[in-house]
């Protein structure tokens, strides 16, 4: 049984583990991508998923923003002009369908999420166009995941409804703080008046999720002023809350240079103002699902979370474990059979791609039967918190304390810490341990002793 009560913070003792680290969105990793893996792995890949029958899932990023927030680490292009996103939606189309080409044609969709960017950015006839081209190429499952991200200052009444009517169930948006010193730091002005209209859309057009997104760590952010942000999100009352760390990344992320160090919260300061949220949350209701992701009881993240089904990646703790996730468009990663393949990022590197090649992957890896079987770990840590020795055994024919001997010795200092619990036929992360769960897994990642050149964010 899943321990989901509150964590005792012990913040001296979380700073001892602060360090850079993977997300594990995905593993191997994305820095471990090679270009070795080309648009004809990618193909084979494709070919080769059809033997194993898995329904799918879809991601589609549209990367355009009509303006830059400075804490943004997504793969975004600025502009104003909604043009581009027409031409955009054309090589949108023909990789959909040389991709479908591949694809069986008894393999439905259980799963799609449009993301960015944003996603709202495009005209109602752009967002109905590229709907209806993929309505065209693959078939739904009745029930299935329909969901999209918004902004909600660009968003209009009218967009929501056509996104309901068209077949979207579940929508997401950005609000990261409503503290207005918060938001202009960040080049991000967002009142919560305008967030909670929105929102009343949303409900009125029947969404059955409606998901919030918030930051911590963010200049001038503080324990005792996140609690006026925390207490808005409550009265808005979202299905689930995704509560980020911010990854402050100046060397990597240009736009992230308009942000000055001097002004972030101090660590001891950002533990405090997660310890706030999980206490206000949780108080209210919520359930602490995963390391950085909230919902209600009745969610179905959480029903995944008790039956150990639960399931992450790239689009964060998700349901649809059982799926081949095919991604389209600039920067987006698929994760088809055993491989992993990446779309050249850069928009216009992208449509030149599509156009000379029908593909636009620029990076990806094919898995061995080691990195199979550490993924398999490595996503049960992050989803479940334990680790049934003997279903590992069973499953890759291994003597897992023989396997995973010096990975155990090393969890021994967490042990100590009292963050897990090594039993004969278990190793269960306990309540405090989720916060550091990321670098549980690095433990068992073969791929950190060769870190030079990689930059990751910080876990803490």
């Amino acid at each position: 049984m899943i321990d989901t009560k509150i964590p005792d913070f012990n913040i001296p003792l979380l700073l001892k583990y602060d360090r850079p680290g993977p997300r594990y969105t995905s593993y191997p990793t994305v820095p471990n991508f090679t270009k070795n893996f080309t648009y004809e792995d990618y193909k084979n890949a494709l070919i080769k998923s059809n033997d194993e029958n898995r329904n799918l899932s879809l991601y589609f990023h549209i990367p355009f923003c009509s303006a830059g927030c400075w804490f943004c680490g997504c793969n975004v292009y600025h502009t104003k002009n909604k043009e581009l996103a027409e031409d955009y939606i054309k090589f949108l189309e023909r990789e959909i369908k040389n991709v479908k080409k591949l694809i069986s044609s008894n393999r439905p969709v259980e799963q799609m999420h449009w993301g960015g960017g944003t996603p709202s950015f495009l005209k109602n006839e752009q967002i109905e166009k590229l709907y209806k081209i993929i309505s065209e190429n693959f078939t739904f499952t009745k029930d299935a995941e329909i969901g999209i991200e918004i902004d909600p200052r660009s968003a209009s009444k009218e967009q929501i409804f056509l996104m309901r009517k068209l077949g979207f169930n579940r929508i997401s948006m950005g609000i990261q703080d409503f503290d207005e010193r918060v938001q202009r730091a960040i080049h991000r002005i967002q009142p919560f008046e305008l967030t909670k209209e929105v929102i009343s859309w949303a409900k009125e057009a029947n969404f059955e999720s409606i998901n919030i997104d918030l930051v911590y760590g963010l200049p001038f952010q503080s324990a005792i002023n996140f609690q006026n942000t925390l207490d808005k999100v409550i009265e808005l009352n979202p299905n689930r809350i995704a509560f980020f760390n911010f990854a402050y990344l100046p060397e990597k992320i240009k736009i992230q240079r308009a942000i000055k160090e001097e002004t972030l919260p101090s660590k001891e300061e950002k533990l405090k103002i997660f310890e706030r949220a999980i206490k206000t949350f949780m108080g209210a209701g919520y359930v602490f699902i995963g390391m950085d992701h909230f919902a209600k009881p009745e969610d179905e993240l959480y029903k995944a979370l008790l039956n150990r089904t639960l399931y992450r990646n790239f689009q964060g703790y998700n349901t649809h474990s059982g799926c081949d996730l095919i991604a389209f468009g600039a920067s987006s990663i698929s994760q088809v059979s055993n491989s992993y393949a990446q779309n050249e990022k850069e928009v216009f590197s992208y449509q030149e791609k599509i156009e000379n090649s029908g593909f636009a992957t620029s990076l990806g890896i094919w898995l061995t039967e080691e990195d199979i079987l550490r993924r398999d770990l490595i996503t049960r840590f992050m989803c479940h918190f334990l680790i049934v020795k003997k279903e590992f055994e069973e499953k890759y024919n291994i003597n897992f304390d023989e396997h995973f001997k010096e990975e155990i010795l090393n969890l021994k200092s967490f042990e100590e810490d009292g963050l897990v619990e090594i039993r004969k036929d278990e190793i269960e992360v306990k309540p405090l341990g989720r916060l550091v769960i990321r670098n549980i897994c690095m433990v068992f990642d073969q791929y950190l002793k060769d870190t030079q050149g990689k930059i990751f964010s910080r876990t803490i």
